[in-house]
């Protein structure tokens, strides 16, 4: 589970390997923002005493009241809560003066809060010793016991606020040079439970914030919170969180862009045809870190751990938007951070000449386009359902802690009768998904004048 806001210490080589990243640090934009920097100028200081205002405004014209939960401090809670509200303020000043200024803004989406999710296969990492053991048990061989295994990985993350447009933001390299030597990746197998990543029971899920169909189905902008650094020990040093939040930015771009590369029909082994691209900001405020990010490949399961493709990310220090609020004032704001802020607004999407779904279909690619009633609205709350994670028909059979000792880790218990699913060989996680009953039918509700059909009809696919 890669979590955004939850970095384990030293957690740079585990996040680069599983999302097949090259990270690179960089003091400014590359050079493609470069053409939009006499138009940022202007811009800049046309919004500068908004900008001002607003931060004065949500520093100390606002009392906040903080209901602490238990997965947060008070402190990072009322820093994400102020950070929020600078954010939706600062994006609503620079979008309502860039609106007759460039076309793609006004037609763009905004998301409070949406939801980011994504699902992907890693090889190459070393299996866990209580795999290799159960293999054994099962009566594997030492060769098969040993053999390797795609470790699913899942990513869960919220942005602060995103913008999105129907067409995509133009590439930052060329597609060919993504297999260029100096970009490759160090291969990290080492366990993730040894870095301090956790492991979950859950369905893969990717969700870039919007269901299949909509409009605007690329992304150009996401805002992320860094208040999960106030609750970091502080042995960590500074180094370590200026690496977790080059860790943040790496898992929620790469997460992000590979949510709407599955929707375009792209998968873990159906990989990318042609480069996504997303700008991210990580932000309390007033501290400003600025990283573009190019998808490049999907592909990084066992089969492919040859691919010479790899992502690319480049990336600044955090950078003071202000220096002080004094006497209801802001002292030394910050113009160039301002700057780099309005070119990732100006940064228009343009319009690709190659086939962006080239493995979905061309008369059906969505849900919607199906023309069956019952099939198409069976699908959409079928889909909807497996999305939202709730716990399925049959519930799991629970293990006891004393079966665990007694009868899994150490057989003493042979001579009471095996009734249990582990001693019967019979795996619960093992189960298709239509393993369960279909709805009832009533009835009233039942075809006129007789119909001995009890369940609705089911659309799984066929195997």
């Amino acid at each position: 589970m890669l979590n955004e806001d939850k970095i384990p210490y030293n957690a740079m080589p585990l996040v680069q390997y599983y999302t097949r990243t090259h990270f690179k640090p960089v003091e400014s934009l590359p050079d493609v923002y470069q053409d939009s920097s006499s138009v940022a100028d202007t811009v800049v200081q046309e919004i500068k005493s908004q900008i001002e205002d607003c931060i004065v405004i949500e520093n100390e014209g606002i009392q906040r009241k903080i209901t602490t939960v238990l997965e947060k401090t008070e402190e990072e809670q009322r820093e994400n809560a102020q950070t929020r509200n600078i954010v939706k303020q600062i994006n609503r000043i620079i979008t309502n003066n860039l609106s007759d200024k460039v076309s793609h803004i006004l037609s763009s989406q905004v998301d409070y809060d949406p939801r980011h999710e994504a699902f992907w296969f890693v090889g190459g990492v070393d299996l866990p010793p209580k795999l290799i053991s159960s293999r054994r048990k099962r009566g594997w061989s030492v060769e098969d016991a040993q053999k390797p295994l795609n470790r699913p990985v899942q990513y869960l993350g919220i942005p602060l606020l995103t913008l999105r447009n129907h067409l995509p933001l133009k590439p930052v390299i060329p597609y060919s040079e993504c297999e260029n030597p100096e970009f490759k990746v160090a291969k990290f197998s080492t366990i993730p439970k040894s870095v301090g990543y956790v492991t979950d029971y859950r369905h893969g899920t990717n969700i870039p914030g919007f269901w299949p169909g909509d409009f605007d189905e690329f992304g150009l902008i996401s805002y992320h919170g860094r208040g999960h650094l106030l609750v970091r020990p502080q042995s960590f040093g500074t180094e370590d969180n200026l690496e977790a939040l080059h860790c943040q930015a790496m898992k929620s771009s790469f997460g992000w862009l590979l949510a709407q590369a599955n929707y375009q029909g792209f998968t873990t082994y159906n990989d990318l045809t042609y480069p996504l691209v997303t700008q991210t900001v990580i932000t309390n405020g007033n501290l400003m870190s600025f990283y573009v990010y190019q998808l490049n490949t999907i592909s990084m399961h066992d089969d492919n751990l040859d691919n010479p493709k790899h992502n690319i990310c480049m990336g600044t220090k955090p950078m003071n938007l202000y220096d002080t609020i004094e006497d209801g004032k802001v002292k030394g704001l910050n113009d160039d951070v301002l700057k780099m802020l309005v070119q990732f607004y100006l940064n228009a999407p343009e319009e690709r000449e190659h086939d962006m779904k080239p493995y979905l279909g061309k008369e059906e690619q969505f849900v919607a386009d199906i023309e069956d009633d019952n099939k198409r609205s069976w699908l959409e709350s079928t889909y909807k359902h497996l999305m939202s994670n709730r716990p399925k028909h049959n519930l799991l059979p629970e293990i006891y802690l004393w079966e665990k000792i007694y009868k899994i880790q150490h057989n003493t218990r042979f001579f009471e009768a095996k009734r249990r699913p582990f001693e019967l060989g019979f795996d619960p996680f093992i189960r298709r998904l239509d393993d369960h009953l279909p709805p009832y039918i009533p009835k009233a509700l039942r075809p006129y004048p007789k119909c001995r059909k009890k369940f609705e009809t089911t659309y799984y696919p066929k195997v």
